[in-house]
């Protein structure tokens, strides 16, 4: 039988290939996102036929347990769906986009988190992976991007409380830390972007299809093989030494 994964966030960018790539390895794949006709696209380029589509907002408690409560198991869930607050100082960010990012990230995680643990535990057999899209930004700050890199830096320990309470049950969780991956979202780092020192320089991108390699690689780890952390990113980009 098909093992199953849910990617949020499916419907562009990394979560359209982390989902396509989990497909072509023989997943069931269920990818959410906020927009129907994305999702559909992303269904319609599996060559496999095995990704449906779920219209979700991961924000909302109801409806995550809903999606959850009516799948039969699950193997592999990809929390990937993720925000960002318009570029502002820390006396400009508007609370409103502060929220937005924070629920986004941080308590739609959770909540995937949350509902995925708890059919994890009561399948069988029991057991499965979460996998957290991080950031470089858990790690270290862009500047005017304060509410993302928190949410950022709070994944990181909503990882560590899953890895840890998902230890007895076969249940491991993992956070990818991703820098500057070729994507819609990124397409501003090759005309450049603020650094550190004040300077606007452009960045470095990379093929977004490694980073889903190692999604499908980790996914079809066994559960008694844990990876807390993997970092993968644009060689050159301003990681290291950044600040």
């Amino acid at each position: 039988m098909a093992q199953v994964a849910v990617v949020t966030g499916g419907g562009s960018g990394l979560g359209r290939e982390m989902a396509l790539a989990l497909a072509a390895a023989g997943f069931e794949v269920t990818v959410t996102g906020r927009t129907e006709e994305k999702l559909r696209e992303t269904a319609a380029l599996s060559a496999e036929g095995r990704v449906r589509t779920a219209v979700l907002d991961v924000a909302d408690g109801e409806a995550v347990r809903a999606l959850f409560g009516g799948l039969e198991r699950i193997d592999v869930l990809v929390n990937n769906a993720g925000t960002g607050a318009p570029a502002a100082g820390v006396e400009d960010l508007a609370e409103e986009d502060w929220r937005r990012v924070v629920d986004t990230n941080l308590t739609g995680s959770f909540l995937c988190a949350q509902a995925a643990f708890a059919m994890m535990l009561r399948q069988d057999p029991k057991g499965g992976r979460i996998i957290n899209n991080g950031s470089i930004s858990a790690h270290v700050p862009r500047p005017q991007g304060i509410a993302y890199t928190a949410s950022k830096h709070a994944v990181t320990g909503l990882t560590k409380g899953l890895e840890l309470e998902g230890r007895a049950h076969g249940i491991t969780a993992c956070q990818i830390d991703i820098g500057n991956a070729a994507t819609p979202m990124t397409e501003r780092m090759g005309q450049g972007v603020l650094q550190p020192d004040g300077t606007i320089a452009a960045e470095p991108t990379f093929d977004p299809k490694i980073v889903a390699d190692f999604v499908v690689r980790i996914a079809q780890l066994p559960t008694s093989v844990a990876v807390p952390t993997l970092t993968v990113m644009a060689a050159g980009m301003p990681y290291v030494g950044r600040g």
